[in-house]
């Protein structure tokens, strides 16, 4: 089953594009004319379209964040894989550094990770088709949207195992990072739940992987930051779900009691989605708040009675409301729309998130909640939750060295466009890094944190040899991603 995206023709038709031609290596730059320069080079064939316009290069030096611009020469609009295998070949042939970016909406990085200055960002929403579906599983394209492929699988019932709280997020980005929410207790993070990938290495070669074929690779790419090749392609698992959702919310006396609660439902698998809010208020406290949600048939609802017995929670707070599956999936759309509405949605994003140990979690999260006013969070909540260390397989996602680990982000949202205001958040996130680094805990790798080199080296810990390694296999000449600055040269 094949559904077409209008998306690429809407991208390749606008008037106000200019097309590529031809690359100068003693001008750097892509040329709009293959006689503008001597030494110009002819681009290869493409499917696609590359372009050199000031908007398309403008869209892509901003991602979600709004804090990192930076510029490339030319985006990529690929309609095809081969493109992409084109693409790469002549930068590394020509010494010119490459990143892909999902453009709808812009990447929703937040500290230029996707980003390319000076060179090449492939637009991967040029690649966003829906190519079979099956009884247990998907194939898609990387650049196609989490509530793209739901569309089309829910009324069939079936669902991926695991989604990010944003849905309007695509799929290679999401594995090339990770991919938590509130099924990751249950299910682990999306990279888990893939089962086959197509990945254009640094070579600029095509190659499908999975845990029986080139499994080295099939490890590395999951999480591995796009270091090692970009996801043009995925299998992705699905399991049965049931069309309604029944979300309880509760509120709680501290953070050490709502992560016990959530441990025990974690253990019991008494819901379906397990996660754990914190409300800034104006007095700079926090509401902190439990959610829980059980997929049902509308022939057989939970009991609310039943569902949350022995919980902790403040007595009398406790509320359950009803929702179809795909409303609970796409909630945070009425509020995306409401931020935009308001502009809010335009301004600086420094959020910052952590994997922390369990044993540490508590007493870290509220002196950490302590020393951060409401201004410093604004629209974003900060989350927390558990999830079991063994469910996440890949090697390249570090965790605290514990058998439970605790989700712990700070989704801050600027108060205002001011740069000094984003840096200062930024300077923040460091010192929160800092202390979860000090109690064994890890980055999430997709926040606001300006890492060193020996940051880098720290955070993969013991696995740093390996990723060195499947770097100079994959990507000797570090073309890929580039944003993410792990690699000095």
């Amino acid at each position: 089953m094949t559904f077409q995206s209008t998306r690429r023709a809407f991208l390749r038709s606008s008037a106000a594009a200019v097309p590529v031609l031809a690359f100068s290596p003693s001008a750097n730059a892509w040329l709009s004319c293959s006689d503008e320069a001597a030494d110009a080079i002819a681009i290869p064939d493409l499917d696609g379209v590359l372009l050199s316009g000031a908007a398309e290069r403008a869209a892509a030096a901003d991602d979600w964040g709004h804090i990192v611009s930076k510029t490339p020469l030319a985006v990529l609009v690929p309609a095809s894989i081969a493109d992409i295998c084109a693409a790469i070949k002549f930068c590394n042939r020509h010494c010119i550094k490459l990143a892909p970016m999902s453009m709808v909406g812009n990447s929703h990085s937040t500290q230029g990770q996707s980003q390319a200055e000076c060179g090449l960002v492939i637009d991967m929403s040029g690649l966003a088709e829906i190519h079979e579906i099956n009884a247990a599983d998907a194939v898609v394209d990387a650049g196609l949207r989490w509530f793209e492929l739901l569309q089309q699988t829910l009324p069939l019932g079936k669902s991926p195992p695991v989604l990010t709280d944003h849905i309007d997020l695509s799929v290679g980005g999401t594995l090339s990072v990770g991919g938590i929410g509130g099924q990751t207790p249950q299910h682990g993070l999306q990279l888990d739940n893939v089962l086959e990938l197509w990945v254009v290495t640094g070579h600029g070669e095509l190659r499908v992987c999975s845990p029986t074929q080139r499994a080295p690779l099939f490890n590395a790419v999951r999480g591995g930051l796009g270091q090692f090749g970009i996801i043009v392609k995925a299998r992705l698992k699905l399991i049965a779900v049931k069309p309604l959702a029944r979300r309880y919310s509760a509120v709680y006396p501290n953070v050490a009691a709502l992560i016990a609660d959530q441990v025990t439902l974690m253990n019991e698998g008494r819901f379906d989605y397990v996660e754990g809010l914190g409300l800034p208020q104006p007095d700079d406290s926090y509401v902190l708040l439990l959610e829980a949600v059980k997929y049902f048939d509308p022939a057989s609802p939970p009991d609310d009675a039943a569902m949350l017995a022995g919980l902790s929670y403040i007595p009398g707070t406790a509320t359950p409301d009803t929702l179809t599956l795909y409303d609970f999936y796409n909630r945070l759309a009425p509020i995306v729309d409401f931020t935009k509405f308001t502009g809010e949605w335009y301004l600086p994003h420094p959020l910052t998130d952590f994997f922390v140990p369990l044993s540490e979690a508590a007493e870290f999260i509220e002196a950490t909640l302590a020393d951060t006013p409401a201004i410093d969070i604004g629209y974003g909540p900060v989350l927390i939750y558990p999830f079991p260390r063994s469910k996440v397989t890949a090697p390249f996602v570090p965790l605290a060295d514990e058998p439970i680990c605790v989700l712990f982000s700070l989704l801050r949202w600027a108060p205002s466009a001011d740069p000094a205001v984003a840096a200062d958040l930024v300077a923040k996130n460091r010192v929160v890094f800092e202390g979860v680094r000090d109690i064994g805990g890890k980055r999430y790798s997709i926040g606001s944190v300006e890492l060193s080199y020996a940051d880098w080296i720290g955070h993969f810990g013991p696995k740093w040899p390996l990723f060195l390694a499947q770097k100079l296999i994959h990507d000797p000449k570090n073309t890929l991603t580039p944003g993410q600055r792990i690699f000095p040269w």
